[in-house]
């Protein structure tokens, strides 16, 4: 092995042992903390009060939280709920829009630059990992689009794995940003129907929700018809 080669992988080396102390240190403090305690829905109304405490900052305070979650695999909806209900539907989508793909765009990039060159073997040994990397040589973006849209994957989980296949940054970017609109919309607006005062708004704000619903319970069956998903969407699904 050249001089090169070596200082390459320990470079490797280093990278995996950064970043997995990175992970877990903030786990342990996520728990010390008991965040993954504190985003629960029970919770919500002292989650509603915290992000108020903060004024004019709530809003990067949010999206800071929803990095937080993506990277440290804590719950997402009761975010997403809090924020309809502080920023209300439309707001909520877009700072929940925002927060979560720089969250998931954040744990694509550890996995890609801090641990890709560590655990590509793993993907030999786990069959839903192959499948996805084999999934996106074969139909690129539209293996990531499948697996945004039909929940075969978690989602904290699917940001590493996708860090560890060929799919670019820039289109990992916008086609989870774009698969992410309609459940961000769907929660966002079934929950900014509670607090408002008005009822015509409210049955418009379900109203919005129903049918994003309906749209998303679609999907399923149309990627079926359209890409061919039957295999992966019946061995996971």
């Amino acid at each position: 092995m050249s001089t090169g080669q070596k200082e390459k992988g320990r470079g490797g080396l280093v990278k995996l042992v950064v970043a997995v102390a990175v992970i877990v240190v903030g786990v342990l403090v996520a728990r010390h903390l008991g965040l993954a305690d504190q985003l629960t829905l029970e919770n919500v109304e002292k989650l509603d009060a915290w992000f108020r405490g903060f004024g004019i900052w709530a809003p990067l305070i949010f999206i800071g939280v929803w990095v937080v979650a993506c990277v440290f695999f804590l719950p997402g909806l009761p975010v997403a709920i809090v924020g309809a209900l502080i920023f209300g539907p439309i707001w909520g989508t877009v700072y929940s829009l925002i927060g979560a793909t720089l969250g998931a765009t954040a744990a694509f990039l550890i996995g890609r630059y801090a641990a890709r060159d560590m655990v590509e073997g793993l993907i030999e040994k786990n069959k839903l990992l192959k499948k996805i990397d084999e999934g996106v040589e074969k139909q690129g973006w539209r293996m990531l689009m499948i697996t945004r849209l039909v929940p075969i994957f978690p989602f904290n989980a699917q940001n590493y794995v996708y860090g560890l296949t060929k799919i670019r940054l820039s289109t990992y970017v916008i086609v989870t940003a774009i698969c992410m609109a309609p459940g961000t919309i769907m929660f966002n607006f079934a929950a900014g129907s509670i607090r408002t005062g008005n009822f015509g708004k409210a049955f418009a704000y379900i109203a919005v929700a129903a049918v994003v619903f309906v749209i998303l319970s679609l999907i399923p069956g149309w990627i079926r018809k359209k890409f061919g998903a039957d295999e992966l969407l019946e061995e996971n699904g």
